[in-house]
């Protein structure tokens, strides 16, 4: 085994050596890199032209970038970053719906940080509250409750979005809020799941992928037994991955194995974590507060059938949708961003009109800029600096 234990020890020389230091190994990672090249030529396809690895999850993206694994890889391999951040694709009109709870007096609207600065059609939930309106940042649905329980005569409304990874404590949330018979916290429900996503983009025209990487988080809560579809249906090779970076370079390794021994398998990289049945209690949670939408709408990906949830009638009392008008209106992005484009893993943040140039994270145009999962972050972050450089980031 490559990868060491999830442990922490003690050396001889009495230095503690925590377990993530295993995971960032110089050595091991140079030894995956050779691995990688050796199977290369094993694979027909990679003769002609790049391999095409999506890396699902956005904290894959970052993981590339930081630690400079692109490049250690020949040319033959790329990553295709793809829509696994949920602040990403939050389409402008549910920013907007979001600005119309918050400038209602009676309410304390609560989000997650990156939430705080996606631009809607208008501005964002930062600059409301610079311009007056009642919103705070938490750092967990239970937080927003327990503001709930601090200010009985206000509407506490929690933004919850996410995907498969966050909707358990949010159900949690509202399990707890009806228990106690808090009557003044609702929920603005933007939940998201990913397995629709991941088959939309499959069943996209303009899509060419050879395998992918699959999210360790939501991997974490579901499993791996729902990607099964993946490698069963669409003949494409995934690999559930950790975030360090020897669990990304693994996680291709085994990737492109399957490619070069013609397997097709869902394969668990991330097994000290995830399970394959997922975790029992938090799926409980979910399958009681939440029920699949018939269609959500994703920023650039358009409307995706049951790619949503929101909360079973039995918890209507608790929804925001329910208890407040909210406009609802679908907003077209700017023409000048091409956020969708890069969610779809067509074009690569740097080939983006207005990239480093009106699209900065200090003023963002699109939503890609703002969360640390965004690819264009990622790329803004590590991937504009000179190669010269990048030795400062890399395991090579």
């Amino acid at each position: 085994h490559i990868i060491g234990r999830h442990t922490r020890r003690v050396e001889r020389d009495g230095s503690v050596v925590k377990y993530v230091d295993e995971f960032r190994d110089p050595a091991k990672a140079r030894t995956l890199a050779a691995e990688i090249r050796s199977l290369l030529p094993r694979i027909p396809a990679a003769r002609q032209r790049p391999l095409q690895i999506m890396e699902v999850c956005g904290g894959h993206t970052h993981s590339i970038f930081r630690y400079g694994i692109q490049q250690m890889l020949p040319e033959a391999v790329e990553f295709v970053h793809g829509p696994g951040c949920p602040v990403c694709v939050l389409p402008m009109g549910r920013v907007d719906d979001c600005l119309a709870l918050a400038e209602r007096p009676e309410v304390i609207l609560t989000t997650f940080g990156d939430a705080m600065r996606v631009p809607g059609s208008k501005r964002s939930l930062l600059e409301a509250k610079a311009e007056g309106a009642d919103v705070r940042m938490v750092y967990s649905p239970l937080d927003a409750l327990d503001l709930a329980r601090q200010h009985p005569q206000r509407e506490v409304v929690f933004f919850g979005l996410g995907f498969e990874t966050t909707m358990p404590s949010t159900a949690l949330t509202v399990l707890q809020a009806q228990a106690e018979g808090i009557v003044n916290f609702t929920l603005f429900c933007n939940h998201i799941t990913i397995i629709p996503t991941i088959k939309a983009i499959l069943d996209s025209p303009d899509m060419m992928l050879d395998g992918f990487i699959g999210p360790g988080h939501v991997g974490m809560v579901i499993g791996t037994r729902p990607f099964g579809f993946i490698a069963g249906h669409y003949r494409k090779p995934i690999a559930i991955a950790g975030f360090e970076p020897l669990d990304v370079l693994q996680a291709l390794s085994m990737v492109l194995r399957q490619l070069a021994e013609s397997r097709c398998e869902v394969e668990n990289q991330y097994a000290r974590i995830v399970p394959e049945a997922g975790n029992p209690a938090a799926l409980a949670a979910i399958h009681e507060v939440f029920e699949l939408r018939e269609f959500f709408e994703w920023r650039g990906l358009g409307s995706i059938d049951h790619s949503g949830v929101r909360l079973r009638p039995a918890f209507a009392a608790f929804d925001a949708e329910r208890r407040f008008q909210v406009p609802g209106v679908s907003i077209a992005d700017p023409k000048a961003c091409q956020c969708g484009e890069v969610l779809k893993g067509v074009i690569k943040p740097r080939q983006c009109k207005v990239f480093g140039s009106a699209c900065t994270p200090q003023q963002p145009l699109g939503s890609l800029m703002v969360s640390s999962e965004g690819a264009c972050a990622a790329y803004y972050r590590y991937a504009r600096i000179d190669t010269s450089g990048l030795q400062r980031n890399t395991l090579a």
